[in-house]
């Protein structure tokens, strides 16, 4: 299990974002999430730890402090991103909490960007989707194309459905980076493969309803809480890409 036990950490070296500077909104020794991915690199939530959220003045002081001490040594950031432990949109304080990381970094490292990696299930929230829209590469999730292989595989909480994803997901207009993982194996007995021809279609019909700037595939890079999962190989990532731009979409892959 990968918890992060405080609100920024790093920087680190994201093999889809560069060298970046992680933010964590949600408390440092439990997930917080309304999915409960089955490749989870934070793992199972655990509803006995109850610690509470950042608050708006400590996220601002700790990146602050990191953001001033990096500028002072001259290291250089591509990103600070968003993620840490489950959903960042759930925090009450999101938007605000965007306009004070867009102030910082305006400040302290104007050359960076912001990135938020997040499940997409908030943006039906115009106060999240105005968010998102503020910064320069809201990354979402999109791990199925059929409402079966999305429950299967995220776990969501009762009432989010992938049509209702998709939708929110249009509203971007196109500025929006998708994010996928592929994986293989089982679950339960049940058999999880989101890179069959069936999965693929229907996951391309929706991108091509979303038209996003850029669709990020890659597979499972730590230890999944659930057992008999496969980290799949560069070659089926390289060729669901090839399937994205032969649809007329951009993919980048990421083994």
């Amino acid at each position: 299990m990968a918890l992060h036990p405080t609100i920024v950490y790093g920087p680190l070296r994201s093999r889809r974002l560069g060298p970046s500077l992680g933010i964590n909104l949600l408390p440092g020794r439990r997930k917080v999430c309304n999915f409960e991915c089955i490749y989870c690199e934070c793992g199972w939530t655990d509803p006995s730890v109850r610690d509470p959220l950042p608050t708006l003045a400590s996220f601002r002081r700790d990146l602050e402090r990191q953001l001033d001490k990096l500028s002072r040594d001259g290291v250089q950031l591509e990103h600070l991103s968003f993620a840490g432990n489950g959903e960042p949109t759930l925090h009450p304080e999101f938007a605000p909490i965007i306009d004070a990381a867009i102030e910082l970094r305006d400040r302290y490292c104007p050359g960076a960007r912001i990135a938020v990696l997040s499940n997409a299930t908030r943006i039906l929230n115009n106060g999240v989707l105005q968010a998102l829209q503020r910064i320069e590469d809201p990354v979402l999730k999109l791990d199925a194309g059929t409402e079966a292989m999305f429950r299967l595989i995220d776990l969501p909480e009762t009432g989010l459905t992938l049509d209702r994803i998709t939708d929110g997901l249009c509203r971007f207009g196109g500025e929006v980076i998708i994010q996928t993982l592929l994986l293989r194996g089982s679950y339960e007995g049940r058999c999880v493969d989101n890179t069959t021809d069936e999965e693929v279609d229907a996951w391309i019909e929706r991108l091509l309803r979303i038209r996003p700037r850029n669709v990020m595939i890659y597979a499972i890079e730590r230890q999944a809480p659930a057992p008999g999962l496969e980290k799949l190989p560069s070659t089926e990532l390289a060729r669901v890409a090839r399937r994205v731009e032969e649809a007329g979409l951009h993919a980048e892959y990421y083994p």
